[in-house]
């Protein structure tokens, strides 16, 4: 008797050690009682709590970081809005047997800008003593806010008309056509080489302008191209190619962009030039 007491009392005063040291838990599912040791005495370490400055949407980045370069090529998004609108393109016999082609860096769809003087950019396939004319006009109005010609010499390749050597500002919320044409006869215009795109301003939506605050310049195309705005994707990737002429990656940049909008001969020319310039 008395030993069978001596062993009780001995179970109850090391069930008495261990308890401090662990906590039950009961299996609900199958009806059993567990023993739990505490984290810290299995060697694992707690894990500290979750930033509470982690971005709450993907993309975007905490105040105050910047964005890194992205891998890969800019894709461009058309706006799910705008009127309808399409590019104009033309060609026509130039010296000799040769053709002239003349085109418009717009999408095939009125293209978007935040500017209130964008540039305009344009493609003429070869050398030229034609008149250039660039013509702007709001939509469903009679004159022009725009018709001044362009001074020679015209180089061949992508040029652009920046609106503000012509003091010339578009409104929020209002579509343009807007025209290059080579003139071969003055005194006949319908013989006139037209290349014609659409241009409607925007404001700055607030996202747009956060992450272009957050971001580096060599970025800039890539934020533009994604939340649609084409005018301003197409000025950004050439004012970093104006900078780099031998960055053969900004080439290519901006030839995916072309080729994205339909614009298959003007990105070719773009890769031809980019292998010259290496």
């Amino acid at each position: 008797m008395k030993r069978n007491l001596l062993i009780f009392g001995t179970l109850m005063a090391v069930t008495l050690l261990i308890s401090p040291l662990s906590a039950l838990a009961t299996d609900e599912a199958e009806g059993k009682t567990l023993i739990e040791v505490p984290r810290e005495k299995k060697g694992i370490v707690p894990q500290p709590e979750e930033r509470k400055d982690k971005p709450t949407s993907k993309g975007l980045e905490p105040e105050g970081q910047k964005s890194v370069t992205p891998v890969g090529l800019p894709t461009y998004r058309p706006p799910l809005r705008g009127a309808p609108g399409g590019r104009v393109g033309g060609g026509t016999r130039g010296i000799g047997d040769e053709f002239i082609t003349l085109l418009v860096l717009a999408p095939n769809h009125v293209g978007l800008t935040v500017q209130g003087q964008p540039t305009l950019y344009w493609y003429l396939s070869k050398p030229t003593n034609l008149p250039i004319e660039v013509t702007i006009i709001e939509d469903q109005a009679i004159y022009p806010l725009l018709e001044k010609q362009i001074r020679l010499p015209i180089q061949p390749g992508i040029n652009c008309i920046r609106l503000a050597d012509y003091g010339v500002f578009l409104l929020p919320g209002e579509s343009y056509r807007w025209f290059i044409a080579a003139i071969p006869a003055a005194d006949r215009r319908s013989k006139d080489i037209i290349a014609a795109g659409f241009i409607e301003r925007i404001e700055t939506p607030e996202a747009l302008h956060m992450k272009l605050s957050q971001t580096d310049r060599e970025n800039i195309p890539y934020i533009y191209a994604e939340s649609g705005i084409w005018y301003d994707t197409i000025t950004a990737i050439s004012d970093l190619i104006e900078a780099n002429p031998n960055d053969m990656n900004l080439h290519k940049q901006r030839a995916a962009l072309l080729e994205q909008v339909g614009l298959s001969e003007v990105a070719q020319y773009e890769m031809k030039q980019a292998g010259a310039n290496r």
